[in-house]
């Protein structure tokens, strides 16, 4: 059994990671944080990590976090649970660039109506970013819809790391009053991950 402990918070982009646990059958234990009561901000996590967010993943070696670097991490510490082609160079960066899509684009515009305090003290500021969420969300997934799922799969046929951490972001649509339906291919997508028993184990939390 691997010695895990990560710390999530339900909802947030950490799931994806605990999903991946979930995939890979590996042991693992995890601490939920109250987002809201400002858990991530109290002293004893702050000695976990000190950037005060989640996900945080302790290893044998030492704390990581970040959800792309964990998701690999999943991968490659867990091999047998084929989470990621590993053996395919091409496949490899297709999946991390779908990745760092997630994290750097569509997270940061969703991010933009919840924590908008981070980039300006302005409130007309602060409005105009969170009137825009919607459009900006759309506009990341339309990109998703058109060009990241082609198959029932992001990979086509192999299901991979990227499908449960597009599985978890595409869950925030709801919240901002965007319906899954209105990306086909994404609500299809959805459907298949939420028949996944590792998912429907996660999610019981």
């Amino acid at each position: 059994m691997s010695d895990l402990t990560l710390y999530l918070a339900p909802g947030s982009c950490a799931m994806a990671v605990h999903i991946a646990l979930t995939e890979a059958n590996a042991g693992h234990r995890y601490h939920q944080l109250d987002l809201a009561a400002g858990e991530q901000r109290r002293p004893e996590y702050l000695a976990i990590n000190p950037k005060g967010r989640v996900p945080a993943l302790i290893t044998e070696q030492g704390v990581l976090t970040e959800t792309p670097a964990l998701l690999l991490y999943v991968a490659q510490r867990f091999p047998a649970a084929n989470l990621a082609p590993l053996d395919d160079p091409y496949l490899l960066a297709r999946m991390q660039e779908v990745h760092c899509f997630l994290a750097s684009t569509v997270h940061i515009a969703f991010a933009h109506g919840r924590r908008s305090s981070r980039w300006a003290d302005d409130e007309q500021a602060i409005a105009a970013m969170r009137a825009k969420v919607p459009a900006n969300m759309r506009d990341g997934f339309a990109q998703i819809e058109q060009y990241y799922l082609t198959g029932p799969w992001v990979l086509g046929e192999r299901f991979s790391l990227a499908d449960i951490y597009l599985f978890v972001v595409a869950g925030w649509l709801k919240s901002i009053d965007i319906a899954l339906d209105e990306f086909p291919k994404l609500a299809e997508h959805h459907r298949r991950m939420l028949a996944r028993p590792a998912v429907q184990q996660a999610l019981a939390l």
